[in-house]
């Protein structure tokens, strides 16, 4: 089995070189870690590559590339903030709203990414984009606002 997937690393790595990427195969260990987080599964997939950096992504209940880790503490330590706040907000009688958003917002992103790579979109559209994108950050800011703040071990990444 092993050496069929290093022919598969080989050959692809080869079709990738004849596109004209530069191709770094890497050895590297894949982990999946999963937990019920009251009834909610919460999932992570984070990969340890030769150089021994860890890429940390979260894949349920939404997916989501988090970051790289110089040293294992580290993922260990924001997996433990990641699943507190998870079980706080399990408690929300808003997190089934909360995730399906998160998930449109996924799909969204996806979307958009099909439209701009599949289709020649007028400069007017983009525009018309690009201001809707700026009332949900508007809205998003100003629901911070206004919201009562529950987790204080870590300050917010993003907001």
């Amino acid at each position: 089995m092993r050496k069929l997937i290093q022919a598969e690393v080989t050959v692809n790595a080869m079709k990738l070189r004849q596109m004209g990427g530069d191709v770094t195969v890497i050895n590297s260990k894949m982990c999946f870690v999963k937990f019920d987080v009251g009834g909610l599964k919460v999932s992570y997939a984070y990969n340890i590559n030769k150089k021994g950096k860890y890429f940390l992504e979260r894949i349920q209940p939404y997916p989501l590339p988090v970051k790289e880790f110089e040293r294992e503490e580290a993922l260990v330590d924001i997996i433990e903030v990641d699943l507190e706040q998870f079980k706080n907000a399990v408690k929300s009688h808003n997190i089934d709203c909360f995730i399906e958003i998160s998930r449109k917002l996924h799909s969204l992103l996806n979307k958009f990414e099909d439209l701009f790579l599949y289709y020649n979109v007028p400069e007017e559209e983009n525009k018309i984009i690009s201001a809707k994108l700026d009332e949900v950050e508007s809205e998003i800011e100003k629901t911070k606002q206004a919201a009562e703040r529950l987790y204080y071990k870590k300050e917010p990444d993003n907001l």
